[in-house]
């Protein structure tokens, strides 16, 4: 199992990691386009992938210019097994080596990946829409964790 930065030959099996979820699914798959996907692993941040036996396993990708995450999804085959982690922290540590400006990001209310960011050290905020509670990660806050971890 590895991670590495996402590359564009990469999207069609990050589509179907996005689509085979079962929480913060996507009302309609094509919400989300191929060149989505591209643009942000290219032009607006960076994304990661978890790979094993040429299967995409999990992915993670970050937006710079509005300093939030855009994603952060593991096959549901695949859950349980620290691959989210993996991608959450390198995610962090290459945006803040970017940038110390605070990163936020929006996932439904009671769900795994709401006490997924909570455990991980994000703070609550406040809500994003009508349906998301909204977290916020300070670069300081980062610093501190990296240096427990």
């Amino acid at each position: 199992m590895i991670i590495r930065p996402a590359v564009i030959d990469d999207v069609k099996q990050i589509q179907i990691v996005r689509n085979s979820v079962t929480e913060n699914t996507l009302t309609d798959p094509n919400l989300v386009t191929d060149e989505d996907c591209i643009n942000f692993i290219t032009f607006r941040g960076k994304g990661w992938v978890c790979e094993m036996d040429n299967q995409i396993l999990g992915f993670a990708i970050v937006d710079l210019l509005n300093y939030n995450i855009w994603a952060l999804y593991i096959d549901p085959n695949f859950e349980g097994k620290g691959i989210g982690q993996l991608l959450h922290n390198e995610m962090l540590d290459w945006y803040f080596e970017q940038t110390q400006k605070t990163v936020w990001l929006g996932t439904a209310f009671n769900t795994r990946a709401e006490h997924f960011y909570t455990k991980a050290g994000w703070k609550i905020v406040g809500k994003h829409g009508s349906d998301e509670t909204k977290f916020e990660m300070k670069h300081e806050t980062w610093q501190r964790l990296r240096i427990n971890r």
